[in-house]
């Protein structure tokens, strides 16, 4: 599942699943910026927070621990 978080394109770096989650790594070209979208199918709930670069390709194999650990920029909590 792609849900856009922003009006700014970006590209999907990688996509895995694990557990139930659907996880995806995205690369938005405007900034250079690097986020991280954790989907569970069953509930409808995604996930969705920035991550610096040089943590990205971490954070997309931990997205929990990167999320927990997140800076104060925002993030974002969705519901279906």
């Amino acid at each position: 599942m792609t849900f856009e978080t922003s009006f700014q394109p970006r590209r999907e770096l990688a996509g895995r699943v694990s557990g139930g989650f659907e996880i995806t790594l995205y690369w938005s070209p405007a900034d250079n910026g690097t986020s991280i979208e954790v989907w569970q199918p069953e509930t409808g709930v995604i996930l969705a927070f920035s991550v610096a670069p040089d943590r990205a390709l971490d954070a997309y194999y931990h997205p929990f621990v990167h999320f927990l650990h997140a800076s104060a920029e925002p993030f974002t909590t969705l519901a279906a």
